[in-house]
């Protein structure tokens, strides 16, 4: 069965770094884009990164591009999400999640699986 589970989050001051680890186990990693969600307290859950099934193609949304950066290694079935400059308004849960093909945007209906989060939370 499919498995996601996410990992590196905690306490961070504003302009620090954090680096997010997702672990994925019990499909076919290479073949799938990922995704990194978050949702903070009362908010709706909103798209923060994806790359598609190589690696090759990275979309970020608006709020947090310049700032993290989305990776994978395929041999380890991996994802990361590093993040840097953080912000107060970072603060959430942030989710891994794997899309229904090779590649995804920023849709939560694109994505069949997912992780149960790890908080981060950025102080100002």
């Amino acid at each position: 069965q499919v498995q996601l589970a996410e990992s590196g989050g905690g306490l961070v001051q504003a302009g620090g770094s954090l680096r997010l680890s997702c672990a994925v186990s019990g499909r076919t990693f290479s073949m799938y884009a990922m995704g990194w969600f978050r949702q903070a307290p009362g908010k709706e859950r909103e798209f923060a990164a994806a790359v598609d099934w190589s690696g090759g193609s990275t979309y970020y949304a608006d709020s947090v591009k310049g700032r993290f950066t989305i990776s994978r290694d395929n041999a380890k079935n991996t994802v990361y999400l590093q993040m840097n400059s953080l912000k107060p308004e970072d603060t959430a849960v942030y989710y891994c999640a794997e899309a229904r093909l090779a590649y995804g945007l920023g849709r939560a209906d694109e994505y069949a699986f997912w992780g149960q989060g790890t908080q981060v939370t950025v102080a100002s």
